[in-house]
Order: C-alpha cells, then sequence, then structure tokens
C-alpha cells in the first residue's frame, strides 16, 4: 500500500493507517560488475569464494553473487 493511502486513511481513522510488519528471507549481495564483487569479497576477508552469474547466459548484463567455498 502506498504512504498516501496510508495518510489519507489514518486521517479518516481506519485500520490501513496501522504498519503491519512482513517477515522477508534475508537475500544475497549481488553485484553488476566482477570488480565490485572481488573487491567487496576482499574488504568482507572473505579469501575462498567463487563468483556466480545469476542472470542467464544470452543476458546482456550480469548479476553476480559471491558464494563462499
Amino acid at each position: 500500500m502506498s504512504n498516501h493511502v496510508r495518510q489519507r486513511d489514518e486521517k479518516r481513522g481506519g485500520s490501513r493507517c496501522q504498519l503491519v510488519s512482513r517477515y522477508r528471507k534475508i537475500r544475497a549481495k549481488t553485484f553488476s560488475s566482477e570488480e565490485a564483487a572481488k573487491t567487496w569479497a576482499k574488504e568482507q576477508g572473505i579469501e575462498k569464494y567463487t563468483l556466480e552469474n545469476l542472470k542467464s547466459s544470452e543476458a546482456t548484463t550480469k548479476k553476480i553473487r559471491v558464494v563462499v567455498v
């Protein structure tokens, strides 16, 4: 729900203005370039890792995840 709907409903005294927490899975950090992924792994102190491309092989862009071995 958008913020303006929540604010409008709050003014009217409705029930939609209350925030409802959502439980989401913690997602892996991803990078658009291999250099950025390698730099992040070095800063985190990770020495043994592999880089995994999450997009298909036909895609022109990359989405890279660092996988600890």
